[in-house]
């Protein structure tokens, strides 16, 4: 991981360990959609030679581009920028998912950037809607308290989404329907995880 994320903490940060855990080997293209300040892009491009991060919002790119200067970073909408299909071994998120209204969709596009043998994995936040989601929300709260003394708390500048749209049986199912064979976790700290291994042919 980059100095950046060793010397900040916060919930997204915490989870990106998640990420790269499962960047295939020999990893050459990867892209972080919704980069925001950068951090997660900068973490991939430590394991993968060509990375590029893409935001809508310009102001929070200018951070990102400060935070590793070798990432290609674009201002634009993941869902229409003229992307090659199926160009990146990783396609990845931290806090990203629930800013786009239409899941099937999201996932579905993600998918076809996605190259043969590649990764899609995101670490996303959705609504609680049932006992056990509130039994891992107060788990997060305990967690968090632990952490947050232990290293602080680093605060994002990149625009905020709250409530989120979906709930985690949402994003289960939509996973679930577009991503088959993905695998759903439900994590601490109001996060889930999905990885998804694009069959190679």
């Amino acid at each position: 991981m980059t100095e950046a994320s060793t010397t900040r903490w916060n919930n997204n940060i915490h989870y990106h360990r998640r990420i790269l855990d499962v960047v295939p080997a020999g990893a050459r293209t990867a892209l972080d959609f919704g980069t925001g300040n950068g951090l997660l892009a900068a973490d991939l491009h430590a394991r993968v030679p060509d990375v590029t991060g893409i935001d809508i919002d310009l102001a929070v790119l200018e951070s990102a581009r400060a935070e590793d200067p070798g990432v290609r970073w674009i201002q634009g909408d993941v869902m229409s920028h003229p992307f090659l299909p199926e160009s990146f071994d990783v396609v990845a998120s931290v806090a990203t998912l629930h800013h786009l209204p239409d899941l099937d969709s999201t996932l579905t596009r993600l998918a076809g950037l996605t190259s043969p043998g590649g990764v899609l994995a995101v670490v996303g936040l959705a609504k609680s809607s049932g006992a056990i989601d509130f039994l891992y929300d107060v788990a997060g709260l305990v967690q968090q308290a632990r952490y947050e003394r232990r290293h602080g708390i680093w605060e994002h500048s990149a625009p905020i989404v709250w409530p989120p749209p979906h709930t985690y049986g949402d994003v289960k199912r939509s996973a679930a329907r577009v991503l088959p064979g993905s695998t759903w976790s439900r994590l601490p700290m109001w996060r889930y995880l999905v990885v998804w291994h694009k069959p190679a042919p």
